[in-house]
């Protein structure tokens, strides 16, 4: 029997599926957060926007975790240029994630690892 240990994070995140649920549940967390939300507003009103959104998190988090995903998107650095995203928000965001691991049941080992590669992006989304 194989342990978590030897998991890949993509496997402990419940792989597609999973992934597919932990972004669901991102999404509509961040949608809901009083810091964030208006920075979804054009999303929540365009559901093809949505789903190209979510498309986009579920193949970065999916490449990004070992799994067969390629993420197409732009990189992080161009995506938030001109946002001036706050470290409020940037924390905001954290905790919308740690929310939809929890939801999912994400065991503490994995949840620490996205939490920890969300983390390492703040200098590439905060302020540009």
């Amino acid at each position: 029997m194989e342990t978590s240990n030897k998991k890949s994070l993509y496997e402990r995140l419940g792989s597609a599926k999973g992934i597919s649920n932990i972004v669901d549940d991102i999404t509509n967390n961040h949608m809901n957060n009083p810091g964030i939300k208006n920075r979804y507003i054009l999303m929540a009103n365009d559901p093809e926007r949505k789903e190209k959104v979510k498309k986009h998190v579920r193949d970065f988090l999916g490449a990004g975790s070992g799994g067969p995903e390629e993420y197409t998107g732009m990189d992080m650095v161009t995506t938030h240029t001109g946002m001036n995203i706050s470290e409020e928000e940037f924390i905001h965001v954290l905790d919308d994630i740690l929310a939809a691991l929890d939801k999912n049941n994400v065991e503490a080992g994995a949840r620490n690892e996205v939490l920890a590669i969300s983390y390492s992006l703040k200098e590439q989304i905060v302020r540009l």
